[in-house]
This record gives structure tokens, sequence and C-alpha cells, in this order.
């Protein structure tokens, strides 16, 4: 148990009962009342978001995970499949599970898999990705100078704005947190 001040964006703690992954922390204390912490909060296993105002007196569960790197090989269906790189133990994980993080798996990447009760809950990407452009309008030509972007299709699906001089078949880094173009892979 840790207090209620002491949560931050990440945790996985037990609210009434359930999984929970901690979206948002914010304090507040407001003049002569007691402080407070309001929370957005994830139920991992329904998906359903809400937020919940604990005292700052409170004390939350935390809940303890197991975490192994393990290596995506595939996906099929709603199903994407995971290698433990330490025993070659594979694991599924329904798209549910993994909600955002679907958008950056490309086959080899190494990931970390939360479980909890040896049941799968969600990944821990790499800060960074590098994926392939799949489409995207050719550059306009002169448009090296100004600082105009355009869309771009990844392997994955993920739509990104990209600098002028990216072409179909380029590598680009991509930042896991935002979704967003960081630079050209080499």
């Amino acid at each position: 148990m840790i207090p209620a001040t002491q949560l931050r964006a990440g945790m996985a703690i037990l609210h009434e009962g359930n999984l929970c992954r901690v979206m948002s922390v914010q304090h507040i204390t407001p003049g002569n009342w007691r402080g407070m912490v309001q929370t957005k909060l994830r139920n991992l296993k329904s998906g359903n978001s809400f937020e919940y105002r604990f005292r700052s007196e409170d004390r939350v569960e935390r809940a303890e995970l197991e975490e192994h790197e393990m290596e995506f090989l595939y996906g099929s269906g709603d199903e994407f499949h995971f290698m433990n790189t330490d025993t070659y133990e594979q694991v599924a994980i329904h798209s549910d599970d993994l909600g955002d993080a679907v958008r950056f798996l490309t086959p080899n990447v190494k990931v970390i898999v939360e479980l909890y009760e040896h049941r799968p809950v969600g990944v821990e990407l790499p800060v960074t990705v590098d994926l392939k452009v799949m489409e995207t309008a050719p550059g306009m030509k002169g448009a090296s100078a100004s600082n105009s972007g355009k869309p771009a299709t990844l392997e994955t699906g993920l739509q990104v704005v990209v600098p002028q001089f990216i072409n179909v078949g380029d590598v680009v880094r991509i930042d896991t947190a935002e979704a967003k173009y960081l630079e050209r892979a080499k």
C-alpha cells in the first residue's frame, strides 16, 4: 500500500478490485481544504477510462507486475504473438490489451511485456521505432527551406506528418510516446 500522493502516471494499481493503469495525476490543494489527488485511470480488463479523486491520506494498493523482455513475432487477426527472449516461450496478446501500441509493432522489435498473475496486460514500447514509409505524396520542388510537412502512411498503418524530402521506401524514426516523426533513420 502506498499513499495516494505517491501515485505517478504509468503505475499499475488495484482500485476497487480492478487492475488499473494511472494515466495522469494532479495534486490539488484548495485554500483551507484538505489536499486531494485527481487521477485519470484506465481499467486494464475493460479498457474503460475514468477519473477518480483520492484524498491525500488515502492509501492505494500498487499492483505487482512481472516484466519480461519479449520480441514481437507476428500478428494474426486480433492476436499479436510475442516470444520471451530468455525462455523462448511464446504468448499471444489481444489487440484490445495492446491499445495504441499496435501501431508501432514490426517483426523483431523488442518490447517489455507486463504480466499480472501470469496473464499479459500490456506492453512497454521502446522510446523510438524505425518504420518504412509505404505511401506519401511526392516532395514539392524547392520546399526544403520551408518547414512544411506532408502526410505519410507507414508500414504499420500509422499516419504521421513528415518533411517534404521523405519519399516512399525511406525508413523514418518515430517517437512512440507522441507518434511523431523525429528523423530519417540511417
